[in-house]
């Protein structure tokens, strides 16, 4: 047994180290010789901002003045497509592969870590000699090996998981003077969470830019993700515009909802004028005409149909059109671009890094595979996207309603064939059961599948052909390394549990009874120290204990429920490693155990008096000491 571990652990090693390390050897980077030749780029990318969020796209309530002006002087890709949920796209835009093959899936439940080894859009740039910075939401994995840190950016400035106040984000963070993670340390800023990452970002530019170095620099926004808070004055704004406008569009929104609508909208207008400020300091600073400029989002948007969805069917997390057409704005003034307009024709967020490989003389990563295409030719106006190109849409479903540990094979989470939407000219087979023609269908609301064999057929074949090469890898679960020098001591949190979801802080202030497993990989044999917690540490909340409701900059938090929580029973590979007690008022229950190196499974379960079990502990804290 322990020479198997050996070996696996050997394995790991040599992907995550050794693959990350000959990186640097290949394109010239030890001891940082290489200068990049190419222009600085900027990626900004909204979270939860669907195709008709914006006015320049018909939207006749919201104002995006800024986005606006980038649309007009932009390369605009009106068939391009992402995944439907933003874990899943961000692992598309980082890796050039479709999600099914870069490991990150899911927005939770263990299925959001980036495959360790695999080089990453920051790891391109980086090793042709730029400087690379994120700046906002990265939800690629809270730990190492793939925090931002470890995936080839330099300066990181970012929050974990999927949204602010989202389960191992800062407790009580709520978009205002939040605390974020700045290369490796929690630090407090001051102001709203979207002015502040600009704001970093633009400085961070600057910086590069006065010291003579090309930049590639991501943006990736919290807004206008949930919790809907926003400063008051974006909000009155909207509101007012919502009283005169409301009666031109194409339907009528109850009062609640347009309540929620507003501040979503709001949150927007707040990032148009972010990106205002890029603009002006590009201008100030005499960089746009050698700066490239890249506007997306990450799926469709979590309003648009129940207000304004520009003509399309879905929302966020569905197949339909609605679910991941998206907007993607790309502007270089000097770089011979052709004339600003829309370009039709299927287009992907997979297509971004192997474009700028070619644009920009990049190193192409050695054996990359990647499943998007260059677009260097149709931005250059020399080609057109390829007309009969078949595009495919899959990500994991979420497991609601999974409260512990099942079978993989019975998890919606678990990727399957049949999960797949298939893209093919006017034609989109979805779920391999449904047919619609979007040039005489645009709403999808007529299923062609029996008119239209022939069609069923070619897209079904395309189908299988893709899934024999995606399927295999497509539900291999990533681990978080643990006693690892890179991240120790470390926190884990209920969000990595395999296929059972806790991804908000508001199901660890009500209790969510549900228990899950950590699948980790051991860096190093020893003893280890592992913190069971109902609550953060920084909440200073005992396990037993409830809280009250929390007023905060812009709304409330609700009240957190007393548990009546005795004890804690953690297992380790399956087997029981521990059985303790809790004192009255204790914040935690530590075990101590000796673990070798290599894979393995962790489950830490809280109990009652009875000794039955509770829930799971949402937080553990685990340390290498011996």
């Amino acid at each position: 047994m322990r020479e198997r571990n050996q070996l696996i652990m050997m394995k790991v090693k040599e992907t995550i180290v050794k693959g990350a390390v000959a990186w640097l050897f290949i394109f010239g980077l030890w001891g940082g010789t290489v200068s990049a030749a190419g222009p600085n780029v900027i990626v900004i990318i909204t979270d939860d901002q669907g195709y008709g969020d914006l006015s320049c796209h018909g939207n006749p309530v919201i104002e995006t003045p800024h986005l606006d002006r980038l649309h007009g002087e932009s390369v605009r890709f009106v068939d391009y497509h992402v995944a439907p949920m933003c874990t899943p796209t961000r692992a598309q835009l980082m890796t050039g592969r479709d999600a099914v093959r870069a490991g990150a899936t899911n927005v939770s439940s263990g299925r959001t870590l980036l495959r360790a080894g695999l080089p990453t859009m920051a790891d391109v740039f980086r090793a042709s000699g730029y400087r690379t910075g994120i700046f906002g939401k990265w939800h690629l994995g809270d730990n190492y090996p793939f925090r931002p840190q470890d995936r080839g950016f330099e300066e990181t400035l970012w929050f974990p998981s999927s949204h602010i106040n989202s389960t191992p984000d800062e407790w009580n963070n709520d978009y205002f003077d939040d605390t974020y993670m700045r290369n490796g340390e929690r630090e407090v800023y001051e102001g709203y969470t979207t002015d502040v990452f600009f704001g970093e970002a633009i400085d961070w530019m600057k910086g590069r830019a006065s010291a003579g170095e090309k930049f590639f620099c991501y943006i990736p926004t919290a807004a206008p993700h949930w919790p809907l808070f926003v400063p008051s004055r974006y909000r009155e704004a909207v509101a007012k515009r919502w009283a005169e406008r409301a009666d031109q569009l194409p339907m009528k929104v109850p009062p609640q909802k347009a309540k929620a609508i507003i501040s979503f909208l709001a949150m927007i207008e707040n990032i148009d004028e972010n990106v205002g400020r890029v603009d002006a300091f590009l201008e100030e600073s005499g960089l746009k005409e050698d700066t490239v400029v890249v506007f997306q989002t990450d799926n469709g948007s979590t309003m648009g149909e129940a207000y304004f969805n520009a003509g399309m069917r879905g929302k966020k997390v569905t197949l339909w059109e609605g679910g991941h057409r998206v907007p993607c704005f790309v502007r270089w003034p000097g770089g011979g671009f052709r004339e600003a307009g829309d370009v039709a024709g299927l287009t992907q967020v997979q297509d971004l890094l192997p474009t700028f490989i070619d644009l920009f003389g990049l190193e192409r990563p050695e054996g990359a595979d990647f499943d998007g295409i260059s677009l260097a030719g149709v931005l250059r106006g020399e080609a057109e996207p390829a007309e009969d190109r078949i595009l495919f849409v899959n990500y994991s479903r979420m497991p609601h309603g999974q409260n512990g540990p099942v079978a993989s094979a019975d998890t919606p989470s678990r990727l399957r064939r049949e999960g797949a939407g298939v893209l093919w000219k006017r034609w989109r087979l979805l779920e391999d059961r449904e047919l619609y023609d979007l040039e005489s269908d645009p709403k999808q609301a007529n299923d062609v599948m029996g008119e239209h064999p022939e069609v069923a057929a070619k897209m079904r074949a395309a189908l299988d052909e893709w899934w024999a090469k995606a399927g295999p890898e497509a539900n291999t679960v990533e681990r978080v390394v643990i006693g690892h020098g890179a991240e120790n001591p470390m926190m884990l949190t209920a969000c990595e549990w395999l296929d059972v979801f806790i991804d908000q802080q508001k199901q660890v202030r009500r209790a969510d009874m549900k228990d899950g497993i950590w699948h980790l990989e051991v860096a190093e044999p020893g003893r280890y120290r592992m913190e069971m917690r109902r609550w953060p540490r920084e909440s200073g909340l005992a396990l037993e204990a409830g809280t009250s409701a929390l007023e905060v900059t812009d709304g409330e938090f609700g009240e957190g429920k007393a548990l009546p929580i005795a004890g804690a029973v953690l297992r380790v590979g399956g087997e029981i490693a521990g059985k303790e007690t809790a004192g009255e008022g204790a914040t935690q229950v530590t075990f101590e155990t000796a673990l070798e190196a290599g894979p393995t499974t962790v489950q830490a379960t809280f109990v009652g008096a009875d000794g039955k079990p509770l829930l799971g502990a949402y937080y553990l804290y685990v340390e290498r000491f011996d």
